[in-house]
């Protein structure tokens, strides 16, 4: 049974690990921006009819809770996903895929800020281990690479962040399925990047898309929309509800090598000193995440009882 609850996160990383490459390739037609506000509102408009057909129109009803929604989609899903489109414009995908690996670690940051839970010594040590993988990466080992890491890691640090505070706050929707989460904080998040994407268009700092342009990159939104926000998304929160966090976040790891093997695959040749910063924060980021999990386990009290039905079937959804 756990071992099939483990589908769902490894569905959902391997999805995005070959995500960064098929978007890095659409942005060169469509500005980050509009390709990003593009792919949620059709994702969103998925996520809502699957809602109001499982769960009825009363499930899009936010229950006094519409403003930690509205914050939740606008620094989840519109904060992470703008960033990452941009800093695709800056950085290779594979050094993306480095920076969302860290997700894990970032989380358990972001619950020492917010609840106090403070990491253990040895995982922030991991941490920082891992942040000179991802350096090692992106300079390929020179100081004179260091210029390479600027705006798009910058970009990705905000992303991560972002992205972090959502799954932590999914924590306080255990109430709710992982579908209406999943739906009503992208609706919330879509309506921002549409505001702010029409902002953008209007006062030129970038330019919407032609329909060519939309047509030219339709195989790329098709699977960035079914594959990489519905499918995905729902198989990550439906992970982490089975799983828990720790258990399913381990799976994160596999996000960078899907995104290297679709590199190499597609003709990219790596340096030696890459692969060894690809290996050093894989290696630091399952460490930490297996000491969190060891932290977990030891720490006594009832185990945490997940709904059965609460949970929904991304792969059954899909085929409908």
């Amino acid at each position: 049974m756990r071992s099939r609850a483990a589908a769902y996160p490894l569905l959902a990383v391997l999805s995005w690990g070959v995500m960064f490459p098929i978007l890095a390739s659409a942005l060169t037609r469509v500005d980050a921006l509009n390709l990003t506000t593009a792919r949620y509102l059709l994702a969103t408009v998925i996520l809502v009819g699957i809602l109001l057909l499982r769960e009825g129109a009363g499930a899009l009803r936010l229950g006094g809770r519409a403003a930690e929604v509205v914050v939740l989609g606008v620094v989840g899903f519109a904060g992470f996903n703008v960033l990452t489109n941009l800093a695709l414009e800056h950085a290779a995908p594979q050094q993306i895929a480095l920076f969302v690996a860290t997700t894990p670690v970032i989380t358990q940051l972001v619950r020492w800020a917010r609840d106090g839970v403070r990491p253990k010594p040895l995982l922030l040590a991991l941490s920082l281990v891992a942040l000179l993988g991802v350096g090692l990466v992106i300079t390929r080992g020179s100081l004179a690479g260091l210029g390479q890491f600027g705006l798009g890691g910058l970009m990705m640090i905000g992303a991560v962040l972002g992205w972090a505070i959502y799954t932590h706050g999914a924590s306080r929707f255990g109430d709710w399925s992982p579908l209406r989460y999943t739906t009503l904080t992208a609706l919330a998040g879509t309506v921002a990047m549409l505001a702010a994407s029409v902002l953008a268009d209007g006062i030129g700092w970038q330019h919407a898309p032609a329909a060519a342009d939309l047509v030219a990159v339709a195989p790329q939104l098709a699977y960035a929309v079914i594959l990489g926000a519905v499918v995905a998304v729902l198989a990550w929160n439906t992970g982490v509800q089975r799983l828990g966090a720790a258990n399913a976040a381990l799976f994160m790891n596999v996000v960078p090598v899907t995104t290297f093997a679709v590199q190499i695959a597609r003709g990219y040749r790596p340096e030696p000193v890459e692969l060894v910063g690809a290996a050093i924060t894989i290696a630091a980021l399952v460490a930490a995440n297996l000491a969190t999990r060891a932290r977990v386990a030891s720490q006594p009290g009832p185990a945490a009882v997940t709904d059965p039905v609460a949970v929904v079937d991304p792969v059954a959804v899909a085929a409908r």
